[in-house]
């Protein structure tokens, strides 16, 4: 998805289970920063948009510590794939699909996303 700044009356959406869940106004995301977002399940979902206006979203949760900061890390790119390294420990993780660039045998969930 592309950033369209003229556009205030739009709205990011997650995939939750079946269900698009209206998650923030796309206004509320800067480029290059994350939110946390609290789900109706009482978990947390990070979402990130990127310089480019790519909107991403994945868990808030930090496995290898279990702090919800994911959305407080520093996005980044390694061999054209897009990251959030904690602010914690720096792991990295790709954006697109929540998978630890620094250890393969860790990973957060990823969510479906738009834009509407």
């Amino acid at each position: 998805m592309t950033f369209a700044p003229e556009r205030t009356d739009l709205s990011v959406q997650l995939l939750l289970a079946d269900d698009w869940f209206t998650a923030c106004d796309l206004a509320l995301l800067t480029p290059g920063r994350g939110v946390a977002v609290l789900l109706p399940d009482g978990a947390q979902a990070a979402v990130f948009m990127d310089r480019t206006g790519q909107t991403y979203a994945l868990d808030n949760r930090d496995p290898f510590t279990g702090a919800a900061v994911l959305s407080r890390g520093l996005l980044g790119s390694a061999d054209g794939r897009a990251f959030v390294a904690s602010p914690l420990l720096k792991q990295r993780f790709d954006l697109e699909t929540g998978r630890c660039l620094d250890d393969d045998e860790v990973s957060v969930a990823v969510y479906s996303i738009r834009v509407s």
